[in-house]
């Protein structure tokens, strides 16, 4: 028996539509160099290729990108984390702050600096994408207990359609991933992959 769909949780499927914007959260060097503490993850690296993959043909078919990292001065303008490499790695003077090569376009994306989970947070990429006239927000990035959750919330909250293509968002564990993708998908958004939106992408294209 499953009491969430008894109880109508995930009935309604959201589907992509209109002019889709995407949100790369996080595929910082921190989340991406093994060489890191929290760095190399192999579901994060999955995500990483995928995301890469998706972004090939959303910049040639002119989908707007906003990628973000998190970074800080010092530890009095970062919030109460309880994650000490965060405390003493996620710096704006830190190597581990740059955005991966691999999803990173410096001359196409937006780019923006976060203090919290959300990409959306007191950050631009909301007034980014109504000027584009984006109806479906994409999220990719890491990791989805966290900064991924959130930022599919207030992407909801926003009032975007949300979507979160599986293979393009990663977690260190795959029971976190697993059970908030599962989560999000019963309440905000729906779960659905790279090769759907791709499909998406150049169908709309046409």
């Amino acid at each position: 028996m499953d009491d969430y769909k008894n109880r109508s949780y995930g009935a309604v499927e959201i589907g992509m539509k209109g002019k889709i914007g995407i949100v790369v959260v996080d595929y910082q060097l921190a989340f991406t160099d093994a060489r890191y503490p929290l760095g190399g993850a192999p579901l994060v690296m999955r995500g990483l290729d995928n995301t890469a993959r998706l972004l090939g043909v959303a910049r040639a078919h002119g989908v707007p990108v906003a990628s973000c990292f998190t970074a800080y001065k010092s530890e009095r303008d970062m919030p109460h984390w309880k994650i000490t490499a965060v405390r003493e790695q996620f710096r704006h003077d830190h190597p581990s702050s740059a955005l991966d090569p691999k999803i990173h376009d410096p001359d196409y994306d937006v780019v923006v600096c976060k203090s919290g989970p959300s990409i959306f947070f007191q950050t631009p990429v909301v007034p980014y994408f109504i000027k584009e006239g984006v109806e479906t927000v994409i999220i990719t990035g890491c990791n989805t207990s966290g900064c991924i959750r959130a930022s599919t919330i207030d992407s909801f909250q926003w009032g975007f359609r949300t979507i979160v293509p599986e293979d393009c968002v990663g977690d260190i564990e795959e029971g976190p991933h697993r059970d908030n993708l599962r989560d999000v998908g019963r309440r905000y958004a729906d779960v659905s992959s790279a090769d759907e939106v791709i499909a998406y992408i150049q169908r709309s294209s046409r």
